[in-house]
């Protein structure tokens, strides 16, 4: 039996994983969008790509949640897109308001799914997933680190000049300026990044990794990043869909993991059929600690202003 996979948002971002989903195979996907005509036309558009990209599943455009109905995943990508001069916090109040809409609509069609939400400022909009929704907090997920890292892994591999499938690198806590790409854990085929790069060089890719995504939007200058997330947003939908144990780093529910309890923050997971079925937890340095605790103070004054 095929599965079933809904997009809320048919902006850039959620055309673009709607896309991927199909081209992935993953299943049927159901386009949602409030805009009349917009979810509609993307998914005939991309249901006639059929035959060239040879996928397997079927999509459908909608304005109706009754045709989300019994999803396995939902991927909340509806909200505002960031404008150059814009913070994702600068995002919050709007975008929260969305969310909380659709997360509620979603889970009364579809209880048993799992729910990835990229609508930024994603730390907080993931909270507000999880308040409305009544999902357990292994089936709330947050899309950010999949992101991030896959930024990270490829400035790391221009700079060295290699694949980037064999570079691996993690980025933890806040989808933001706070982010925390760690150093210490990246290599390239098992090899030390910091026997390869100078520290001028790293610092700088740190930095890039940080502001990534503004670096887009300043190019773009009417909206945001989509072919990445969309694809990253997929790649966990795929993890969970075909249990596959897949570890990524994504905005979750911390209960005391790295000394941090009540927050929803970038760590790195194993994903399955069950959503995160674990955080893996490690020792930190007092560095990377205090770098976390930042995203922290950040996350918990985005949490507050959300007012669940």
């Amino acid at each position: 039996m095929q599965k079933k996979i809904t997009v809320i948002g048919a902006g850039n971002v959620g055309a673009a994983a709607a896309h991927w989903a199909l081209s992935r195979k993953l299943g049927n996907v159901v386009l949602l969008d409030v805009m009349e005509g917009i979810p509609q036309g993307k998914a005939l558009d991309l249901w006639q790509a059929g035959p060239l990209d040879n996928f397997a599943g079927t999509i459908v455009g909608t304005n109706d949640y009754a045709d989300t109905a019994d999803s396995d995943v939902v991927i909340i990508t509806a909200g505002l897109a960031r404008k150059p001069g814009m913070s994702r916090d600068d995002l919050l109040a709007i975008n929260v308001e969305i969310v909380k809409t659709c997360a509620q609509e979603a889970a009364k069609h579809s209880p048993d799914c799992v729910m990835i939400v990229v609508t930024n400022p994603i730390d907080a909009m993931v909270h507000t997933a999880f308040k409305v929704s009544g999902l357990k907090k292994e089936k709330i997920i947050g899309m950010a680190g999949v992101l991030d890292s896959a930024r990270y892994r490829t400035f790391l591999a221009d700079a060295v000049g290699v694949a980037p499938q064999d570079v691996n690198a993690l980025v933890m806590g806040i989808h933001g300026d706070n982010m925390v790409p760690l150093v210490r854990l990246a290599n390239v085929g098992g090899v030390p990044i910091t026997d390869l790069l100078d520290q001028e060089q790293i610092d700088e890719i740190v930095k890039r990794t940080q502001t990534g995504g503004i670096e887009i939007v300043n190019h773009l200058k009417t909206g945001s990043a989509y072919f990445t997330p969309g694809l990253a947003a997929v790649e966990m939908a795929e993890a969970v869909i075909n249990d596959t144990k897949r570890v990524m780093p994504c905005a979750v529910y911390l209960e005391g993991e790295f000394g941090i309890s009540g927050y929803f923050l970038g760590a790195p997971v194993i994903l399955g059929k069950a959503g995160v079925e674990r955080i893996l937890e490690f020792e930190m340095t007092d560095e990377e600690r205090a770098a976390l605790e930042k995203s922290v103070e950040v996350v918990s004054k985005q949490m507050a202003a959300t007012g669940l």
